[in-house]
Formats: structure tokens, C-alpha cells, sequence
């Protein structure tokens, strides 16, 4: 057993709502793993021996990636590493030898959200249905339409010259606009389709690709609307600590506080804006629509999926442990250990993540 399965945070974590139902308990499983930062459940990949499907791949706190066989809420997360897999599972290393070698080139990725694991599956050649296993689940798409109105209004308004249209998630808007029952909004789709240089016909497939990529922004916005709050009061919880006479007394202590708290709003400082980046290039894309301004925005934001859900994964794993453990409060010492032991280890990474899309996103 992994040292940190006792340690680690619920595998539902950020990823949607618990089981209800013995029947149901698998279905709600799978829509669990999709939708989260930090699981990747292994029936989505293509392997060969039916038993390892069962289990998931999870970043635990330290951001190390590995095998969960079980998790309830009696027992625990049981988390194995990748090596251990087939003697857990009583298999013979040679007869699972390419699952293994799918499943060590899949475990690098910084994030198993699915618009993360698109891009690396498809880097790495893993044939995949993307259509069935890397989509949010229906529950978790209902819960983003609030966010997705940010990116639909100005589409409406660009259509019908009003937002006022009633529209329930992007199925309706793109039933809206596959038969528009306005002869101004007709017009006004032959001119989006001139400028787009496509047919009419291929409008479809455009609001299609609009709505996937302005989709995963929201999904992972609500992800970080999330966090944020959380990371504050951690560093409130932290600036706490800083201020016990058991680290005023040590120098040691306070640098390294110092430099978390430091790191930790720094990144939080970072992502945030490139989120209010996206938000003006998304508003200035329906100032002057054209194939080049989709695909300049639309290249943008699938180049930040990897280093923004590695960010947000990181974050997240981080700041659900904290709150799992500390609900009740907890002393300087304890406090200073968790820190130490759990919140350092891997926080230079998140922070490295960060600062290298910084730079390109300007």
C-alpha cells in the first residue's frame, strides 16, 4: 500500500456528486473521474486485461501519481503504485506489459482533467472514443451553463442582436441556431459564415468547436472559483501560524512560511489573470469575427489546457487534504508538520507550471 493512501483527500474530491445506490455506484464513479482535476479512471483507456479497468489513476498530494484500487468512506483511498499493479492484481508482468507501458506514459500528465487527457492521449497515440469517455458528465455540463452565458451572450447577440434569448446549456443554443426562425438571424449567419469563409452548412460544426473549447474555459473556471477561496483561507490559516511564538523563535520556520505563502499567491495571483486574458480575447473575437481571430483564440486556449489544469490539479489535491484534516482547527505543531510534509513537497512544481505559460500567453 502507497504511504500516502491513509493521508490522501476523498476521490470525489472537486469532481462532482457522490454515489447514491449500490446500482448506481459505478456510473457515479466514472462521472466522478471525468469530471475531476486529479482522477483518471482506467476504463477509459484501451487496455487489454479487463481487471485493471476497475481501478483509477489519481494524483495524490505529494502530485505523484498513482494506482487507486478502493476508495470508500470507511476504509479510505487504498493507493498502490504503478509497479505494484500487477502483483496486486495477481497478474503476470509480461501477459500486462503494453497496459503497463499506457498506463506509466499516461501517468506523467500534470492533470487528468479531459480536456488535459485529449491532448495527451492524442500525443501519445492512445486511441480513445472521445466522444464517450472524455466528456464532462451531463450533470457537470448542466452546472457550467451559468458559466458558459459569459461565452454564449455575445453569440446570441452577434445572431439575434439580443441576449435575451432563453437558452438551457450549449445542446439549446445549438438547436437554436440550426434552425433560426428569424429572418435577420438568417442574414446575420450567412455573414458569420462569410467571414468564417464556410459554408452555411458547416455553421453546425463551427458553434460545435465554439462550444467545446469556451466549455472547457468554463469548466475550468468554476474549478478555480473554487479553489481560490480555499487557498485564502489557507493563507490566513498560515499567516496564523507565522504570527505563534514557536515560529517567531525560528528563522528556519519563517522563511519557509514566508516563501509559501509567497509562492502560493503568486500562483493564484498568475492564473487569475490569465483567466481575465481569456475572458477580453474571447469578448474581442465577436468585435471582428473572422477564421484567423477562432483560430488565433481558439489555438490559445487549447495551449494553456495542460499548464492550467496541471495548476488547478495541483491546487486542488492540496487545499481538499488541508480542509479534510484541519476542519477542527489544530496546534502550531501539527500545523508546521502538514506544511512541511504535505503542502511543500510539489508546490515548486505548481509554481514552475505557472510561470512558464506566463510568458506565453502575452
Amino acid at each position: 500500500m502507497h504511504p500516502d493512501a491513509a493521508a490522501s483527500p476523498p476521490a470525489s474530491g472537486r469532481g462532482g456528486p457522490p454515489a447514491s445506490g449500490a446500482g448506481r455506484r459505478r456510473l457515479h464513479r466514472d462521472d466522478d473521474g471525468r469530471d475531476a482535476l486529479h482522477i483518471l479512471p482506467l476504463s477509459i483507456l484501451p487496455l487489454g486485461h479487463p481487471g485493471l479497468r476497475r481501478a483509477r489513476l489519481i494524483k495524490n498530494v505529494r502530485l505523484e501519481t498513482v494506482a487507486e484500487v478502493f476508495n470508500d468512506a470507511q476504509t479510505g483511498s487504498g493507493q498502490i503504485t504503478i509497479d505494484q499493479i500487477p502483483l496486486c492484481f495477481g497478474l503476470d508482468a509480461d501477459a500486462v506489459a503494453r497496459d503497463l507501458h499506457m498506463i506509466r506514459q499516461i501517468a506523467a500528465a500534470a492533470s487528468f482533467d479531459i480536456y488535459s487527457l485529449r491532448l495527451e492521449l492524442r500525443r501519445l497515440k492512445i486511441d480513445v472514443d472521445e466522444a464517450r469517455s472524455l466528456r464532462l458528465s451531463d450533470a457537470k455540463r448542466a452546472r457550467l451553463t451559468g458559466y458558459m452565458r459569459v461565452f454564449t451572450r455575445p453569440l446570441i447577440e452577434y445572431v439575434y442582436g439580443t441576449g435575451d434569448a432563453e437558452v438551457t446549456g450549449m445542446d439549446g443554443l445549438l438547436r437554436m441556431f440550426s434552425n433560426p426562425d428569424v429572418a435577420e438571424a438568417r442574414r446575420r449567419l450567412q455573414l458569420i459564415a462569410d467571414r468564417l469563409d464556410i459554408p452555411v452548412s458547416a455553421i453546425p460544426r463551427f458553434l460545435e468547436d465554439y462550444a467545446d473549447v469556451f466549455m472547457s474555459l468554463a469548466y475550468f473556471r468554476q474549478c478555480l472559483d473554487e479553489i481560490v477561496p480555499d487557498v485564502e483561507a489557507f493563507l490566513t490559516w498560515t499567516r496564523e501560524l507565522q504570527d505563534s511564538s514557536e515560529v517567531r523563535r525560528d528563522s528556519r520556520r519563517r522563511r519557509m512560511l514566508d516563501d509559501i505563502v509567497r509562492d502560493l499567491t503568486e500562483i493564484t495571483t498568475s492564473i487569475t489573470g490569465r483567466f481575465e486574458s481569456f475572458d477580453l480575447r474571447s469578448r474581442a473575437f465577436w468585435t471582428n469575427i473572422n477564421a484567423e481571430s477562432f483560430h488565433t483564440i481558439r489555438t490559445l486556449i487549447l495551449n494553456h489546457h495542460l499548464t492550467i489544469g496541471g495548476v488547478l490539479c495541483g491546487l486542488a489535491v492540496k487545499m481538499d487534504l488541508w480542509k479534510a484534516r484541519f476542519a477542527r482547527g489544530g496546534g502550531p505543531v501539527r500545523r508546521m508538520e502538514f506544511i512541511r510534509s504535505e503542502i511543500l513537497p510539489g508546490l515548486s512544481q505548481i509554481r514552475a507550471i505557472e510561470r512558464s505559460s506566463r510568458a506565453a500567453l502575452w
